[in-house]
């Protein structure tokens, strides 16, 4: 992902998100040197990820897919790739949260081996200025 690939991302990120990135947080993701991919089929965006690097282990951040592809195995392939890649790279676990009402997701990540490992109390922003819980993910890759 490049800046000049932000906006699109951002028509995305609007369309899938009820409490979306915002455009500093693409921005400073790609500022801070974090691994920010898009991935395309016949040349358009279907989704993208971004990834922050700790010493031995990936942070990741965001992992999306345009709503009309969803359930189609874009994102499966994608987590599949990230997963592949930062473990050829040294990485030895990957670590996320996710929102417990995104049973979609969730679904996801359990099937692809994550383990729930913690909590995060009143993570995100929620409707009618409340918060939600963070599920904390942990999967280990490769050899692990």
């Amino acid at each position: 992902m490049l800046r000049s690939d932000v906006t699109r991302v951002m028509q995305i990120e609007r369309e899938i998100f009820p409490f979306p990135w915002t455009e500093g947080n693409f921005i400073d993701s790609l500022r801070s040197g974090y691994d920010a991919w898009l991935f395309e089929d016949d040349r358009e965006i279907v989704g993208y990820a971004v990834v922050m690097w700790l010493p031995d282990e990936v942070h990741l951040l965001n992992l999306s897919v345009v709503s009309s592809l969803q359930g189609r195995g874009f994102g499966r392939a994608a987590l599949d790739w990230l997963s592949e890649c930062t473990a050829r790279r040294g990485a030895r676990t990957m670590l996320l949260e996710v929102r417990p009402s995104n049973v979609r997701a969730l679904r996801l990540y359990e099937s692809a081996g994550f383990e729930r490992i913690g909590l995060r109390r009143n993570y995100y922003p929620s409707y009618g200025n409340s918060r939600e819980d963070a599920l904390v993910l942990q999967r280990r890759l490769g050899d692990g």
